[in-house]
Formats: structure tokens, C-alpha cells, sequence
């Protein structure tokens, strides 16, 4: 709590006030110049390794090979050791490209993409297509790779069906949607079929 001490000429503002004691002994500090004072020593942080910056990237979330080197080098690690570093995570368990890739597919899927999408998108991260299929074959072992009851979730979320049922610019417009979110024709008009028979 700060005091305001007073003055002949009316009440002082504790950034004015001169450092000293007021007659019940309370201090009074010239805030003022507390930006002159030295400021307490900090500890300089130590620079971190390549392998701890590539271990900080990887605990906020996975990353395949590529990313990981990609993200290193863009920190002004050099090729050499972002190479040692992502091989380091590698063999510790830290990075894993069919564990990367069946997270990022199993996300893609919650967030409504289909089997179209989720295969470009992990092609764009320089993945084996063993890998990818792997990752495929994990959605299909979850019970996740229900496509046509996807496509058909999201009609349901986010079209009227007595409207689409009597509109073919609507169901064009539907599967133009489900195409975009990576579902093939024949699963879009499947579900379109079905959700307008409903």
C-alpha cells in the first residue's frame, strides 16, 4: 500500500516523494528512481542443443521426419546437426512417422475430412506410402474409417434434408462440399441418397 505524504503546498504523490521516514516511522521510497537502480543479476540461459530444441517441438505435439528437420533448420540449426538431432529422437522413441501419421489422421477424421484429404495431406509430409496405408489401416482398426457415415454426419450437421430432397442446385452444392472435404463420388452420393430418403 502506498502512502501519500503532504506538504506545504498539498499532498505529495509517492512518486515524488523523497526517500525518508515519517514521523510514525513509516518508509517512505522515492519511487522515481527506481528505474536508475541496478537491476538484479539474471542467469543467461544456456543455448539448447539442437536435440532439446528438436525434443521441445516434439512434446507439444508429433512431427514426421521431414517437418522436424524442416522446423530445426528454420531455427539456424545446421543440416548436420538437425539431421543428428532428428535421428537422436528417432532411436529414442521420441519421433515416429506411423505414429505421426496415425494422429494426424485420426484428428483429420474428427475434424470431418475424408479418406481423399487425409491421403494428400500426409503425402505432403514426405511420408512412405506404407506408412500412410498403416495409418489408414489404424483408423479402420479404431473403427474410425466409417466413410459413408462420416459424409453422412455432416450432411446431417450441416444441411436441411427436405431442402436437398427437392433441390437439385442444394445436392449439387452438398456434394460439392463433401468433395471438397475429401470424400470420393461414390461415397458423397451414397450418403446424399441416403440423407435425402430420409
Amino acid at each position: 500500500m502506498t502512502k501519500t505524504t503532504t506538504t506545504e503546498s498539498g499532498p505529495l504523490d509517492p512518486i515524488d516523494a523523497p526517500d525518508r521516514q515519517t514521523a510514525a516511522g513509516d518508509d517512505v521510497r522515492d519511487y522515481a528512481g527506481a528505474d536508475d537502480a541496478p537491476a538484479s543479476p539474471r542467469r543467461r540461459r544456456k543455448d539448447a542443443t539442437p536435440a532439446q530444441r528438436a525434443l521441445a517441438l516434439l512434446v507439444r505435439r508429433e512431427h514426421s521426419r521431414p517437418e522436424l528437420r524442416r522446423k530445426l533448420l528454420a531455427r539456424g540449426i545446421d543440416e548436420a546437426d538437425a539431421d543428428a538431432a532428428v535421428e537422436t529422437m528417432t532411436e529414442a522413441g521420441w519421433q515416429d512417422d506411423a505414429r505421426f501419421a496415425a494422429s494426424l489422421a485420426r484428428a483429420r477424421v474428427m475434424n470431418g475430412y475424408g479418406p481423399m484429404r487425409i491421403e494428400a495431406e500426409l503425402s505432403t509430409h514426405g511420408l512412405a506410402p506404407e506408412i500412410v496405408a498403416g495409418a489408414f489401416q489404424s483408423l479402420e482398426d479404431d473403427g474410425d474409417a466409417d466413410w459413408p457415415a462420416r459424409a453422412l454426419d455432416l450432411l446431417t450437421r450441416r444441411f436441411d434434408a427436405e431442402v436437398l430432397a427437392g433441390d437439385p442446385a442444394a445436392r449439387r452444392k452438398a456434394g460439392d462440399f463433401l468433395m471438397r472435404r475429401g470424400f470420393g463420388a461414390g461415397v458423397l452420393h451414397s450418403a446424399i441418397r441416403q440423407f435425402c430418403g430420409r
